[in-house]
């Protein structure tokens, strides 16, 4: 029975990533509230959310410091102009806290109101850079198939998902170049895994040399790619295109609003995990946990002195009304108290390794094609057969069959066509990890049942054993 509040939302809201049809026919599920891990829609019904709402709910929802740190700062100063030469005192203080926790000689931050903000911030900051330094040539951004930057225009035109890239809508297609996506699960030709790492290396290598390095201002990566699939690249590919940066004077942007503050168990993936020091570093999503709409956009000394040197009246014409928001950046530092002084970085170190270890049992069922991920973030994927690694068509959206039937156990996973993929809170416990693993296998076999009966699925028969 839908409610006067679900009416209201599939009357009047249109939802980022609205599916016109679908949603004309189903609506919302409509939550109410939510604690911890769970939500509970408005039949009372509940859910254990392994999305973390999405990417961001990294300590867990409805803690009541966060309330309390909230409403603080709403009563001692609910906004403050950031512009020109106006600041607040949470907005300083967190600066100070992110530059203490960013690696290298990132010590400068440019606060937006999410991540696709702070991507948009970084694609100007790297032209306003290669400006400032004379180098007005250096405009071409390097990206991969299958990364996600962001909705935004340059965001979404830096983005490599082909599934986003919708054609009602237009992108810059003249300065941005993709290169082969870092799935090893996808290599070609059967190549292992040092294989396929050589091959996209030899292939950034020849897209420099393409475009020529005087004209290339920057290489835009997440460390371990999120809605694409959940990607580990291969071992060592991250340093060598760092590397390779390095050497033909070609920025490196690390796109980490997903993979920062606890996801893979470190504040900052790129070193910690993959030994690159980045120029630029995005991040959003679990820097307030959720609690506040935050982006920030860190970078380097070196950048910030060629860009406030020279020219007299210079001055960076780029900002929000809402940057550096004190009531945000007040819940952002609680937010990093809280991951500090409950250890949730090692936590997700041993916890994870656990998430990681059961959900490879589900290999064994007959649509799981691949498990993969890092820690509190990671993804199943879904193939109609195993030893091809044939997915499903696209318009069976295999990932929603099984994530519908989730939602009817009580678990939330993200559907992404073919894909199921989680990033809970840092908090999941051992026995949550467990409920999960159940949960999502009890789905994936009732999905198997489901498509069978409906003649969309034939299982491959297996060889017999002599």
């Amino acid at each position: 029975m839908s409610s006067k509040n679900w009416q209201a939302d599939k009357r009047h809201w249109m939802h980022p990533w609205t599916h016109f049809d679908s949603f004309r026919e189903e609506g919302s599920l409509m939550m109410t509230r939510a604690k911890g891990a769970r939500v509970w829609d408005e039949q009372g019904k509940t859910y254990f959310d392994a999305v973390g709402g999405l990417w961001c709910t990294n300590i867990g929802m409805g803690r009541e410091e966060m309330a309390e740190t909230i409403a603080e700062q709403v009563r001692e100063m609910a906004y403050a102009n950031p512009f020109v030469d106006i600041s607040n005192v949470p907005a300083a203080q967190l600066a100070r806290k992110l530059s203490e926790l960013a690696p290298g000689d990132i010590n400068r931050v440019f606060y937006s109101c999410g991540g696709s903000t702070a991507v948009d911030t970084a694609f100007r900051l790297v032209h306003f850079y290669q400006n400032c330094r004379g180098r007005p040539q250096k405009k071409h951004i390097l990206a991969r198939k299958g990364g996600y930057h962001g909705s935004t225009y340059a965001a979404m035109s830096i983005t490599g998902k082909s599934g986003d890239k919708i054609p009602e809508f237009d992108y810059i297609q003249d300065s941005i170049h993709h290169l082969s996506c870092p799935n090893p699960y996808r290599a070609p030709n059967g190549m292992d895994e040092q294989q396929f790492c050589d091959y996209l290396v030899e292939e950034c290598k020849q897209k420099i040399r393409e475009l020529g390095a005087d004209n290339i201002a920057a290489f835009f990566a997440e460390p371990i790619l999120g809605s694409g699939g959940v990607i580990v690249p291969p071992e060592g590919y991250n340093r060598r295109i760092w590397e390779l940066c390095q050497e033909n004077d070609i920025l490196f942007v690390a796109d980490e609003v997903v993979t920062a503050f606890g996801r893979v168990g470190h504040w900052f993936a790129s070193k910690d995990l993959f030994g690159i020091q980045p120029d630029i570093i995005t991040c959003a999503k679990g820097l307030t946990s959720g609690y506040q709409p935050l982006g920030a956009t860190l970078f380097t000394d070196r950048i910030y002195e060629v860009i406030s040197t020279g020219d007299a009246d210079r001055y960076f014409a780029s900002g929000y009304t809402y940057s550096g928001h004190p009531v945000a950046c007040a819940a952002a530092l609680k937010n990093i108290e809280i991951i500090e002084r409950e250890n949730l970085l090692q936590r997700v170190v041993e916890v994870g390794a656990y998430f990681e270890q059961r959900l490879q049992t589900l290999r064994d069922l007959p649509l799981v094609g691949d498990v993969r991920g890092k820690r509190f973030m990671m993804c199943v994927e879904n193939v109609m057969e195993k030893s091809s690694k044939r997915l499903f068509p696209e318009s069976t959206n295999i990932g929603k069959w099984i994530s519908d039937r989730a939602e009817q156990n009580g678990l939330i996973v993200r559907p992404i066509v073919h894909l199921n993929v989680m990033s809970p809170p840092l908090t999941m416990s051992r026995d949550e990890v467990d409920l999960v693993v159940e949960r999502l296998g009890a789905a994936i076999e009732q999905t198997q049942h489901d498509l069978r009966k409906a003649g969309l699925y034939t299982p491959t028969p297996q060889p017999m054993i002599a």
